[in-house]
């Protein structure tokens, strides 16, 4: 049968790109359909402030890069964009422990460690890895509280998808051998999660969908996917139609519909889950039951710390350009925002330490009549981001979500097993303390933590996670959907337990090894 293209991949992020190259690579003819837009380094906004360019937020025309998502459980930050979560995440390429390969509905599938060891491999490659070679201010004071914890040995720079060339200075492609863009040394500015002007940032645009588009890879930015129906009616073994609309027209955009043998969903867990549960009301019945389920975070805390002394510049480095391992379960990274990225600031109140509602509410009436000229310092600092390190801690440990569809349609969340996910983590506390005394700052929190009890993550996962069968997960070891043919989930939405470190590596090794799975276009007979 004749279709319009071999593969439709929905969605440009880590598993995306990994996709629509390798697809490529294959022979296959293939597209990439991406919700948000291009973006050219002087397309991104100076500093948050710009939140037309930094937003996701259509109803008021504003078409940036990142999105804000609300539940009852959790606020989730994640990214738009020809490029996806690369365009706006902090860079960091850490591998997990091995707890990670042994645990969630994926364990015992096969030896993970040691089969994902060559695409770790390769995507540490492809996303050019390498140890940041300039800690800033807010890593030295890191650095000082290791050393203060005993755990001096348990501190150590990042491994980040930077090019780290002469400073400022264009060269010629130094990672695929000339056929890569030119790129430009990072010059340190610290403002890689609102977009990286500098041309040093290896954000997918600049890898693995650069070299898929030479391999003839088509991408149709601002096109929102809504339907996908087999061609057959049933599993999908003569192909897909596959339906979508601009994402950023005004009123009533134009519907639009191609075919193809196969598909791959890598919208990330926001855009992959809430469309399949959607589908599997009509056009793909045949999806898992366990579609939305086992829903992750990394169990983590985002506490920023306001210094009051003006004399140091805590913007300086990479987003995040060091970690402390503070336990064999948990991790601590600061967090930085370039200078003039102050947009946070009004989201903020004093950190409070759980409790029931009216007790938090007590307690932060009482730190803000007892620390009020501090709070008011804080929150009036002349450049909040060159003054404000926001701390991230992460754990190992485990709690899941379920992602479901309301009677309205709306998608919301529910709890799963384990303990919900909790902005008030006493370690995390405890260490942000700690921390402040080491930059003469205050700690803070965001505004839904003390009000609502919620927090807050940037690396949401899970909802369509690996099994041995349909009654365990939504795809197999091999990314393969159950129930369906020649379609496969490759985004944050696979990852099948908690790796208690930023995800995108592990999203890119995954990938890897899914599509290298995939027989080449001419041993398919296409």
């Amino acid at each position: 049968m004749q279709h319009d293209y071999d593969y439709i991949i929905i969605g440009s992020g880590f598993g995306g790109s990994v996709s629509a190259l390798r697809l490529s690579e294959k022979g296959y003819k293939v597209l990439v359909l991406e919700k948000g837009k291009w973006y050219r380094a002087e397309d991104f906004p100076k500093t948050n402030w710009n939140l037309r360019r930094w937003l996701w937020l259509p109803a008021l025309r504003w078409f940036g890069i990142m999105k804000l998502t609300f539940f009852r459980h959790v606020t989730i930050l994640s990214g738009t964009g020809v490029g996806g979560g690369s365009l706006v995440y902090a860079n960091t390429l850490p591998r997990p422990k091995a707890a990670f390969f042994k645990t969630g509905s994926w364990a015992g599938l096969t030896d993970w460690e040691q089969e994902l060891e060559p695409y770790y491999q390769t995507a540490e490659r492809m996303l050019g890895a390498a140890k940041n070679p300039h800690p800033g201010p807010a890593d030295k004071a890191l650095e000082e509280l290791a050393a203060q914890l005993g755990r001096q040995k348990k501190y150590s720079h990042t491994r980040v998808g930077v090019f780290f060339g002469p400073p400022g200075q264009t060269v010629d492609d130094p990672y695929f051998d000339g056929k890569g863009p030119r790129r430009a040394g990072c010059i340190f500015c610290g403002s890689c999660m609102t977009g990286c002007r500098h041309n040093a940032k290896n954000s997918l645009d600049k890898n693995y969908l650069h070299l898929a588009m030479l391999q003839g890879a088509e991408v149709k930015a601002e096109q929102e996917v809504f339907d996908v129906r087999p061609l057959d009616g049933a599993d999908g073994s003569t192909g897909y139609e596959v339906h979508f609309r601009k994402s950023t027209a005004w009123f009533f955009p134009k519907k639009n519909k191609l075919t193809c043998k196969g598909l791959v969903f890598a919208g990330g867990v926001l855009g992959t889950v809430p469309l399949l549960l959607r589908l599997r009301q009509h056009s793909l019945p045949r999806l898992s039951a366990r579609l939305g389920h086992d829903v992750r975070t990394n169990n983590e805390s985002l506490l920023p710390v306001t210094s009051l002394d003006k004399s140091v510049d805590y913007s300086e480095g990479v987003a995040i350009g060091s970690i402390l391992q503070t336990d064999e379960h948990s991790h601590l990274e600061p967090v930085r925002y370039g200078k003039g990225s102050g947009f946070w600031r009004f989201s903020l109140l004093p950190l409070v330490s759980g409790g029931a509602f009216w007790q938090r509410m007590k307690d932060l009436l009482r730190i803000l009549v007892k620390d009020a000229s501090r709070i008011a310092r804080v929150l009036t600092v002349g450049d909040w981001a060159r003054h404000t390190p926001i701390l991230l801690f992460m754990q190992h440990l485990d709690s899941t979500l379920q992602l479901r569809l309301t009677k309205l349609g709306r998608v919301n969340t529910s709890l799963g097993q384990g303990p919900a996910p909790t902005p008030f983590i006493p370690q995390a506390v405890s260490l942000a303390k700690g921390y402040a005394q080491k930059v003469k700052g205050y700690p803070m929190s965001f505004f839904l933590e003390p009000l609502a009890g919620i927090s807050s993550t940037a690396h949401i996962l899970g909802g369509a996670v690996m099994g041995d069968s349909a009654e365990t997960g939504v795809i197999d070891k091999n990314n393969k959907v159950f129930g369906y043919q020649n379609m496969y989930i490759c985004d944050g939405s696979m990852i099948s337990a908690n790796p208690g470190v930023n995800p995108s590596l592990t999203i890119t090794a995954i990938s890897e090894r899914a599509m290298a799975k995939v027989e080449d276009a001419k041993a398919a007979g296409v």
